[in-house]
């Protein structure tokens, strides 16, 4: 009963230095009324709840009380019964309303306390955090990503953490226009904290941060070649091109895969690829075959879908290993051993563009006869036994590819019978996906024959432009084009007509190698790997037995920034970094 007395009694008193604050004209005289507030943070709980509303309310008249009460009030945040908490947690941004000084401070608790398992405190600290992420976005966000970056410290919250980025990407990446005022000083503050935040980041988190960054205006389309090479050199550093690399160390050969495709469209817009080019001739391409199988159609593919950009010093240095992998896949005889067409076709796209930037290059790696004047040509030397075995390979590359293709296009008939009489959808979906992949396969097939008819020449014509659409690649389509032919004029040449391409003819029908069947970039990509359902390659028997028709399988570009944080330790400074994991 005392106890009941005494809490009433309290209440009161509450009341009481309310009223008298609120009524004051000089409420800095009142001390005495504010210091019985904060007192009551520590009384019962209908007194801690009221206190929680009054200690923000006269906050600011009372400076040299500002630390107790900012104590008082935090304390207040972590009691035991929930209306207390929310309370508190409405009141932290009237802490700062009038005294901003206080906004780092207020923003680093709510950050602590976002793992917060109760919706309505979750929602009143998001609602808080808005709050002062409005009122200072500068101060707000750096404070916020102080819980994202490395720290020496032995005690870090991953829970705390990943809140608080769900909170970052959730919250303010969305409304980026909004807050990033000025816009280039605060997206260059806010591309500076992601930054700092990269070396301790997993796999899913730098895409997602390289994503952000890539919508900023200060990297967004006709910036300058400066900071697209910036972006690029985040990925370099990711991708760990310094470190001496282990064949078996599956997390590096991941993240270089996955760091290098996310590179390819910065390439594009101008920045260097001779980093990651040195890199993979030095430490990759010699030791490629020792990859996992899907992992080293991924190098390949990369390495093509790059060359395009590569400038003529790093094509020189490039072009020697290309040409031996070249000859690893391209066999020189019909000897019944299997080839996989997506390598070659692959290493053939690598081949042209690396050539089209230094021509000469090929006189002592393939034996050609290129003059371009400089000593590099070495036309007195004789490279005639290199030619003829290059020009071996090349033609039973060919020999292959239309045999191939013979198989692919007698098969689509037998796809679109099954697809009328598949009853489910199930059914109808793996018959389509059938299709997909044999559309595929033609164009894998097509290609090859267009780069290696090229190359039939002491003087071959290297196909440096976009010509060659690679076979994972979308189709772009082209104006329909007109089906009436003046008179005297001949039809105009196409992929299903120019010579060679005979095999094709059959498969008109089903759109040819136009057809949105083959536009599956998203879906899958084919290849001629060999193993279970990861696809295999064919050998001549099988060819010969209808066995084509399973050698191109779809399989999707998996791995990229794939898999969580889990209790490995990685990169982090005082080994305790998170791991990086690239599956």
């Amino acid at each position: 009963m005392a106890n009941v007395l005494a809490n009433a009694s309290d209440i009161e008193k509450l009341y009481e230095y309310g009223e008298r604050l609120n009524e004051s004209k000089d409420k800095s005289k009142n001390l005495k009324d504010y210091e019985g507030i904060i007192r009551a943070a520590k009384g019962s709980v209908k007194a801690k709840q009221l206190a929680a509303q009054l200690i923000p309310r006269f906050f600011k008249f009372f400076p040299s009380l500002s630390l107790q009460a900012v104590e008082a009030h935090f304390d207040l945040c972590e009691e035991y019964e929930l209306p207390i908490r929310v309370q508190a947690i409405r009141g932290l941004p009237l802490l700062c309303k009038d005294t901003p000084e206080y906004v780092p401070k207020i923003v680093d608790v709510l950050g602590q306390l976002l793992p917060a398992e109760e919706n309505v405190e979750r929602d009143a600290l998001n609602k808080a955090l808005m709050c002062l992420v409005r009122q200072d976005t500068k101060a707000s966000l750096t404070a916020l990503f102080k819980h994202l970056q490395s720290t020496d410290e032995p005690h870090i919250d991953e829970r705390v953490r990943e809140q608080v980025l769900s909170f970052i990407k959730d919250k303010v990446f969305p409304l980026k226009a909004e807050l990033l005022r000025p816009q280039e000083q605060m997206e260059r503050h806010m591309t500076d904290l992601v930054k700092k935040s990269l070396p301790d980041c997993t796999g899913a988190e730098f895409k997602m941060f390289m994503d952000f960054l890539k919508t900023l205006s200060i990297f967004g389309d006709g910036a300058s070649p400066e900071r697209v090479q910036e972006l690029t050199e985040l990925i370099e550093q990711q991708a760990d091109l310094i470190e001496e690399f282990n064949v078996s160390d599956g997390d590096h050969i991941d993240r270089l895969i996955s760091c290098l495709y996310m590179a390819l469209p910065f390439f594009k817009s101008g920045a260097s690829n001779s980093k990651f080019l040195n890199y993979l001739n030095k430490h990759i391409l010699p030791v490629v075959d020792k990859f996992p199988e899907e992992r080293k159609l991924d190098v390949l593919k990369n390495l093509a879908e790059c060359s395009p950009y590569t400038a003529s010093q790093d094509s020189r240095q490039l072009l020697p290993a290309v040409v031996l992998l070249l000859k690893k896949y391209m066999p020189r005889k019909k000897t019944g051993e299997e080839m996989n067409f997506t390598y070659v076709e692959c290493l053939l796209y690598t081949f042209h563009h690396l050539a089209y930037k230094t021509p000469n290059a090929t006189n002592s790696l393939c034996g050609y006869k290129i003059v371009t004047g400089q000593p590099s040509d070495r036309l007195g030397e004789d490279f005639s036994d290199i030619y003829k075995d290059f020009c071996e390979r090349l033609t039973t590359v060919e020999d292959l590819a239309r045999i191939t293709m013979k198989k692919l296009n007698q098969g689509l008939p037998e796809h679109d019978k099954a697809l009328a009489a598949a009853k489910t959808e199930e059914d109808k979906a793996i018959i389509r996906t059938k299709k997909q992949n044999t559309a595929a396969g033609l164009r894998t097939c097509n290609n090859i024959l267009t780069m290696a008819q090229a190359l039939r020449s002491k003087s071959p014509s290297f196909i440096g432009d976009g010509k060659i659409t690679l076979s994972w690649k979308p189709v772009v389509k082209s104006p329909e084009p007109s089906t009436t032919v003046g008179s005297g004029k001949k039809r105009a040449a196409t992929v299903a007509n120019v010579p060679n391409n005979a095999a094709n003819k059959k498969g008109r029908r089903d759109g040819g190698l136009q057809s949105p069947l083959v536009n599956q970039t998203s879906k899958g990509v084919h290849r001629g790997g060999k193993g279970g359902a990861s696809g295999r390659r064919l050998s001549e028997h099988e060819r010969g037995e209808g066995g084509a028709k399973n050698q191109f399988v779809s399989r999707s570009l998996q791995g990229l920034f794939r898999g969580g944080r889990t209790g490995g330790r990685g990169r982090g400074r005082g080994g305790y970094g998170r791991g990086r994991h690239y599956q």
